[in-house]
């Protein structure tokens, strides 16, 4: 087999951007968002914090948001709370091996969420069984559940309170969107309550 050429490279790209563009012509993709948006600002204004959870490369992108939550994104603000749930090792192992792999978050959730708290659960196929749990263990505690998956929605679409099912079956293509999201959820919640201290 030849080595990739440019026309790869290129369309490569341009399969990300098709994605995207579906998105941008999908009104109620964008205004879920922005609900979601809103509904993060307000909790956040009341005390609450997020907790997010993934697998694989998704574990990465909970933690990616995570960082751009308690850091900064756009410009300097005082951290916002917000937890990925896949970074302690001793807490990944004690529950994977005392109550199995699917249980990791539901775990976690259990002992750190509270009512008002957000849990943004991550899955490209939207059928994670550790996700899933978590889903079910944040609903009995109060907490409000974002989902990001593929087109499909899996088992997830029913479990959450907001479902952002990125319309494509490729998994690179929907990790690309579901950082995307992170990043706007994250701007929006940066410029509400900070306003102030963006440069002018």
């Amino acid at each position: 087999m030849d080595s990739p050429d440019l026309r790869y490279v290129v369309e490569e790209f341009q399969s990300s951007v098709a994605v995207k563009q579906r998105i941008l012509e999908d009104s109620a993709f964008t205004e879920q968002v922005l609900h979601m948006g809103q509904l993060l600002i307000e909790r956040y204004r009341g005390g609450n914090k997020l907790l997010i959870g993934g697998n694989g490369g998704s574990a990465a992108d909970a933690q990616h948001i995570a960082a751009e939550f308690v850091s900064r994104f756009n410009f300097d603000r005082p951290g916002l709370p917000a937890l990925a749930l896949t970074t302690d090792t001793s807490i990944l192992t004690a529950v994977g091996n005392d109550y199995g792999y699917d249980q990791l978050f539901r775990r976690q959730l259990e002992a750190n969420g509270v009512a008002g708290d957000v849990f943004l659960g991550i899955s490209t196929s939207g059928n994670s069984p550790n996700i899933l749990q978590a889903l079910e263990a944040a609903a009995e505690k109060g907490v409000t559940t974002f989902g990001m998956t593929g087109e499909s929605g899996g088992a997830m679409r029913e479990l959450c309170d907001y479902c952002l099912c990125v319309p494509s079956a490729e998994t690179p293509r929907i990790q690309e969107v579901h950082i995307l999201i992170g990043h706007t959820l994250c701007a929006m919640v940066e410029l509400a309550l900070f306003a102030d201290l963006q440069p002018q």
